[in-house]
Formats: C-alpha cells, sequence, structure tokens
C-alpha cells in the first residue's frame, strides 16, 4: 500500500502573510489533493521574541478566505499533535542531546562578545566569510575544547549554553529536488547552526526537521529562499537517523518584483499602489497599515488563479481555472525554476474574468455596503445596476463608485465632450426628445430607445452628433454603459429633469454647429 502524502504549510506568526506565503500554502494545498493525501496547518513560533499577536488568526483567516482547508492543525486537531511549535518544546531536547551523545552536535558557551571577536579576528584575517565552522569552534568555548569536567562544571553552575550542529569539514552534501534537480553543497561552505537555544527552546533547523518526521510529512513544498538551508536539513535527517523516510523537497520560484528585479517586497507593493497580503494587515508596532487584497475588492478564486500561474504552467493555453480543476492538473513538474513577475495587471484582469462569471444578486449583496456609503436612500432593484455595470468594472465596489450618476443627477459637466458636442442641433434633438418621453408610458430602455431613433431621423442627424450629448445630459460624463439602460434605472421624471436641468445649465456654452 503506497504511503499517504502528507504536506505543511509552516508559518511564523511574526506579522501579516505575505502573498508569496500564499502561494507556498496553496501550491501545498493542490499537491496534497492531487494526490488524495493532507494538508496540515503547524505554526512555527519558536521565536518568541519576534511572535506578534493576532499574526496566527490572521494566517488561519487568510488561508481560509482562499479556500484552502486545513486537514490539521492548531483549531482542527490531529493525531500528531500539537501543531504549534511552542507546545511541543519538551519535544526537541531529546533530540539535541541524542546528537550530541552520537558526536553530532556539541555545547557551545560562548558569549555574544567572545563571537564577535572571534569575527573580528577572522575580518582582520580577510577571511570572506567569517562563521563559527569546523574550522574556527577548535578555537572557541565548547564541549570539543573543553573537557568533560569542565562542560560538566559550567553546566552545574547554570552557564547559558546553546547546542550547535557538527557540520563535517569535507563532505559533499547532496539533494535531489523535485523541481531543481540535484543540488551538491560542500561542507565547508555551511557553518555549525545553533540547533538549541539558551532558553531550551529549539531553533527552526531543528524544530522543522523533528516536526516533519514525527508528524511523517512526505513532502516539503517551499519558498526558494531557504534553498540554502537544505544541505543543513538534509545532515540533520543522516544525523537523526531518518535518512530512509527523508521527506521529498521542492523548492519554489520567487516571486519577483514588476520589472523583474529581484524579490517582490512590501516597499514595492506600496511604491505601485497594490496590495501584498491577502487581508489588511496593521503593524502592532508602528500602526502601518498594508492593504489587502480581500478588502480591495478582489475575489478568492480570482486570486487563487493568479497565484496558481505564478510559477506553475498547465502546458495548455487555458488561463481560467476553477481550484477543482487546479487540483485535477496540478503537479510538480510543471513548476518553473525561474523566478516570475508579479503582474498586479494580470490580477486585476482574473477579477473582471471571474465578477462576470457571479450572479447578480450575489454582487448587489457584495456591494450593499457601498450603496448605503454612496446612495442611502437607493430604493430600487440593485441588481438591474449589477447587469449593467459588471462588464465594465474590475472590482465590486466600482459598481457603485464609477456610476454615482445612477444615484446622483451630476452637477458637473465634462468639459472636453460639452466643447465638442455640445451643439444647437444636438440640443434641439435633446428638446424634442425630452418632450417625447413626457408622453411615454413604457419607461424601459426599448421604448426609449426607440423614441431617441426615431427622433434623430427625423432630424436627419447622425447618432455620433448627438448622443455624446445626450450622454452628458444624462451622466455629467463622456463614456459609460448603455445609456437607454441607465435612462430606464434612473426613471422617467428624473431623466427629464436632467435633460433640462444640463440645457439651462449649458445653454451659454451652446456651440454652433
Amino acid at each position: 500500500m503506497a504511503q499517504e502524502v502528507r504536506v505543511r504549510f509552516a508559518p511564523s506568526p511574526t506579522g501579516g502573510l505575505h502573498i508569496g506565503g500564499v502561494r507556498t500554502a496553496l501550491f501545498n494545498y493542490l499537491f496534497a489533493r492531487n494526490q488524495g493525501g493532507k494538508m496540515i496547518l503547524r505554526i512555527e513560533d519558536t521565536d518568541q521574541k519576534r511572535y506578534v499577536a493576532g499574526a496566527e488568526k490572521y494566517i488561519t483567516e487568510a488561508l481560509h478566505w482562499c479556500g484552502i482547508e486545513i486537514d490539521e492543525g492548531p483549531e482542527q486537531g490531529g493525531a500528531y499533535g500539537p501543531y504549534r511549535q511552542s507546545e511541543r518544546k519538551n519535544i526537541y531536547k531529546d533530540y539535541a542531546l541524542q546528537l550530541v551523545n552520537g558526536g553530532k552536535a556539541y555545547y557551545a558557551f560562548d558569549t555574544d562578545e567572545e563571537i564577535n571577536a572571534m569575527r573580528e579576528r577572522l575580518k582582520a584575517a580577510k577571511v570572506a566569510n567569517p562563521t563559527y565552522n569546523s574550522i574556527t569552534r577548535s578555537k572557541m568555548k565548547n564541549s570539543l575544547t573543553l573537557s568533560d569536567d569542565e562542560v560538566q562544571a559550567k553546566m552545574a553552575a547554570g552557564e547559558p549554553y546553546v547546542v550547535r550542529l557538527k557540520v563535517p569539514k569535507k563532505e559533499e552534501i547532496r539533494l535531489n529536488d523535485m523541481i531543481r534537480g540535484w543540488v551538491m553543497v560542500h561542507s565547508s561552505t555551511i557553518d555549525d547552526k545553533v540547533i538549541l537555544k539558551s532558553d531550551g527552546m529549539p531553533t527552526y533547523h531543528l524544530a522543522n526537521i523533528v516536526d516533519d518526521h514525527l508528524m511523517k510529512i512526505t513532502h516539503i513544498i517551499r519558498g526558494e529562499e531557504w534553498l540554502p538551508s537544505a544541505p543543513l536539513h538534509v545532515l540533520l535527517y543522516q544525523y537523526l537517523g531518518w535518512e530512509d523516510t527523508m521527506p521529498g523537497f521542492a523548492h519554489l520560484p520567487l516571486i519577483l518584483k514588476p520589472n523583474g528585479n529581484g524579490k517582490l517586497s512590501k516597499r514595492d507593493a506600496k511604491q505601485g499602489g497594490f496590495p501584498i497580503f491577502p487581508l489588511t494587515w496593521q503593524e502592532s508596532d508602528t500602526g502601518e497599515v498594508s492593504a489587502g487584497f480581500r478588502e480591495q475588492g478582489y475575489l478568492p478564486p480570482a486570486l487563487v488563479n493568479f497565484l496558481a500561474l505564478l510559477g506553475w504552467n498547465p502546458g495548455t493555453e487555458q488561463e481560467l481555472f476553477s481550484m477543482e480543476e487546479l487540483i485535477k492538473n496540478f503537479s510538480l513538474e510543471r513548476v518553473g525554476k525561474a523566478g516570475t513577475k508579479f503582474d498586479i495587471d494580470k490580477a486585476k484582469w482574473y477579477n473582471q474574468q471571474y465578477l462576470k462569471m457571479l450572479d447578480d444578486h450575489e454582487i448587489a449583496k457584495m456591494i450593499a455596503s457601498d450603496l448605503e456609503k454612496y446612495a442611502p436612500d437607493y430604493s430600487k432593484p440593485v441588481s438591474k445596476i449589477v447587469q449593467l455595470m459588471k462588464e465594465r468594472v474590475t472590482f465590486p465596489h466600482e459598481v457603485v463608485t464609477t456610476a454615482t450618476y445612477l444615484f446622483d443627477s451630476p452637477h458637473t459637466f465634462d468639459e472636453k465632450i460639452v466643447k465638442k458636442k455640445w451643439t444647437r442641433e444636438a440640443v434641439d434633438v435633446l428638446i424634442d426628445f425630452k418632450s417625447a418621453l413626457e408622453g411615454l408610458q413604457d419607461f424601459n430602455s426599448a421604448p426609449i430607445r426607440q423614441q431617441f431613433e426615431q427622433i434623430v431621423a427625423r432630424n436627419e442627424i447622425g447618432f455620433g452628433r448627438v448622443m455624446p450629448a445626450l450622454r452628458l445630459a444624462i451622466t455629467g460624463e463622456g463614456s459609460g454603459p448603455d445609456l437607454m439602460e441607465v435612462m430606464e434605472i434612473i426613471g422617467k421624471n428624473e431623466t427629464i429633469s436632467r435633460i433640462e436641468f444640463a440645457i439651462n445649465h449649458l445653454n451659454d456654452k451652446i456651440k454652433v454647429s
């Protein structure tokens, strides 16, 4: 019987969840569901100094909003919990001691001042990358240079210490990445990382490996930024005797700045005026607010579709995928190695497509708060407005904000249209049209259109010489949705009133044709 696929998304609750993290969670989820496996959420909160209250709740809410379902996690529970690393503290020390006793790790009693002094000596000696490693450890204060009695005495006296991994001097470490193929790193380039801190908490490296093993994780799908740590993790699997059950690794390509020059950052989002977080996030220390895709009007399936194609190629021309289709078609083999540019215009395009697919009544519910803000007294069927506007907007709120003339008569008029199209012959047609509307019983778009066409024909004038002036009178603008539909929505009395107001207001600006 084949082993069940188990993947995990393991964020640290140190702030808002970057959109790159959402993509990592999504790729894990798609792979798990494609393979009939499980999706685990693990909160890696071992670094208590960087812990931010509310961050974990934000992460779970963001994943839920995106439609990424969690099978096991802090809220769901599961057979391999707890799913917060801070609640697993007692687990890790035993594995650190196992490594020390096996000669694969050691106690280090160096103070920060002593480590800094070592680095300064190496810098003075022109060493390019001064670190605590297989060479420098022989000159430091640790259980490799001290006697057993000295080590025991320091520990008995309560002297602070950390546990460091003993990286071999000359060894080639190999990793077969599912996206990048074979990755080979020489151990001389790796420093002796701290795996257990002086407060007894593990560092990411140890906790990550131990938890992945105990939770029976089969595949580790994470960002490219973790690739330099992968050889160290391979060593830990080997030293702990878990090499045969080591998960498959897949390091996802970076999401790049819109210009392709470097990794996408929060600063890029600020400068470009686009969101980089799934939900709005406020920094607890500075109060700085970062915009969220949700609050800006992006639909979850649109964002998911957009993120799925940032690095994954379906191999076809298809661009629109439901979550079910993404699950069916997803494979790590079609994830590229190269970074992919973040294109906010493409994200907007996806949102337009998904907005068009929504039922009019569903969009009407979405814009209820916008209507309350911009047109609190509006009482006509909202779905009619949605039907008119949804093909022309990118976000739900724009149904209201880009067509305020549906709720309030225009008080200003597009000056360019006034100068070009507000002519005597156009005004004469509008006067005739207004009179015809006064006697129109069935005030719907079809008969309104019929009346207008008849009057235009009777005056022997082209539509292009009259329609802009009529639109100007009704909306104050030079372009927009079907004007006859607009008149039907605002009603007969309002339509007539607007034409009268425009004629009187713009009387002194009539261009002699």
